[in-house]
C-alpha cells in the first residue's frame, strides 16, 4: 500500500537525519581527539633506570658482589615501590614505535656470566615475577666454566647453564665479548692509542662475531644486547655491532635513561652499579633521583 507524500513527515525525517549526522560527526571528532591524546601520551619519553649487578653469592659483599639476601631485598623493594621489571625486547619494541611500557619500568642486568645467575638469581626472578639480562663472556664459558663449574661463589656459566637460563623465559642473554674482557693489551673493547680505525674494526668484528656465533651454535639464540666491558666505548665499534644485529648497548655510565620512540636512543644505555657495600635503601636512592 502506498503512502501519500507528507511535507511534515519529510521535514521531521530531514531534521532527524541532521541530528544523526551531527552526533556521528561529534563522535568522530571526540574519538579522533582521544586517539591523538592517547598517541601523544604513549609517545612521551619514558624514564628507565638500569641496575647493573655482577656476582651474587656468599655472605661477604664488595663493590661488585652482592649477597643473595641483598638481591632479594632489592627485588622486594622494587616491587613494593611500584617498579615493573621489563625485558630488553620490550624496550627495543617500544623504541621501535610498538607497544607500551609500564609507568615505572626497570631493567635488571648482570655482567660477566657468573653461575650465581642460575643458582641464585633465577629462583628469585621467578619468585618476584621479574626479568633480567645476563651478558656473558665467551672465553669465561669456554675455559673457566669448563674447568671448574657450578660453584656459586666463583664459577661461570657453562653453555648448558646459559641455555637453561634462556629457556626459563626470565633471562635474556647478552654479548659481553668473546675475549675482550681484560685491561691489556686494550681496556675492554676500546680502541688503543695509535690503532687505525680499520685495524680496530677488524679486531672488534672478529671478536663480536665469534661470540655471536658461539652463542648461536651452543644455544640457538642470536643476542641483540651488547654490554661493553668496563664501560669502554669506542665510536668506531658501533657500526660493527649494528652489522651483527645488536639493538641495544649497555655502558657503565651511572645515569638514568630517557627512552623515546627512536631506536637510536638504545645505543649507550646507562647503568648504575649495584655495590654490595650499600644497603638496599642507599642504592635505590640513586635510581630514584
Amino acid at each position: 500500500m502506498y503512502h501519500c507524500y507528507s511535507p511534515g513527515r519529510f521535514l521531521r525525517l530531514l531534521v532527524l537525519d541532521a541530528v544523526i549526522f551531527s552526533v556521528c560527526a561529534l563522535c568522530f571528532l571526540v574519538g579522533k581527539t582521544v586517539m591523538t591524546f592517547a598517541g601523544s601520551i604513549s609517545g612521551q619519553p619514558v624514564r628507565l633506570p638500569v641496575i647493573m649487578y655482577h656476582s651474587v653469592g656468599g655472605n661477604v659483599p664488595s663493590e661488585y658482589v652482592v649477597t643473595p639476601v641483598q638481591l632479594e631485598d632489592d627485588l622486594r623493594w622494587l616491587k613494593d615501590h611500584g617498579y615493573t621489571s621489563v625485558t630488553a625486547r620490550q624496550i627495543c619494541s617500544y623504541a621501535g614505535g610498538h607497544g607500551s611500557l609500564p609507568d615505572k619500568p626497570v631493567l635488571i642486568t648482570l655482567d660477566d656470566g657468573f653461575y650465581s645467575s642460575l643458582s641464585v638469581l633465577l629462583p628469585l626472578l621467578e619468585k618476584y615475577d621479574m626479568y633480567a639480562v645476563v651478558s656473558v663472556v665467551g672465553k669465561y664459558t669456554e675455559v673457566n666454566a669448563a674447568a671448574d663449574p657450578h660453584n656459586t661463589l666463583y664459577s661461570y656459566l657453562t653453555w648448558e647453564d646459559i641455555l637453561e637460563l634462556a629457556e626459563s623465559g626470565r633471562v635474556e642473554i647478552g654479548n659481553h665479548t668473546y675475549d675482550m674482557h681484560s685491561l691489556s693489551p686494550r681496556r675492554g673493547c676500546s680502541q688503543t692509542a695509535g690503532e687505525s680505525d680499520e685495524d680496530y674494526t677488524a679486531s672488534f668484528r672478529e671478536d663480536t662475531a665469534a661470540m655471536q656465533y658461539a652463542l648461536h651454535e651452543h644455544t640457538g639464540m642470536m643476542p641483540f644486547v651488547f654490554a661493553y666491558p668496563f664501560g669502554s666505548v669506542s665510536p668506531a665499534g658501533l657500526p660493527v655491532l649494528r652489522e651483527e644485529g645488536i639493538l641495544m648497548t649497555l655502558t657503565c655510565r651511572e645515569q638514568v635513561n630517557t627512552l623515546t620512540r627512536d631506536p637510536g636512543c638504545l645505543y649507550g644505555i646507562g647503568r648504575i652499579n649495584r655495590s654490595g657495600l650499600l644497603s638496599t635503601e642507599e642504592y635505590m636512592s640513586k635510581i630514584e633521583e
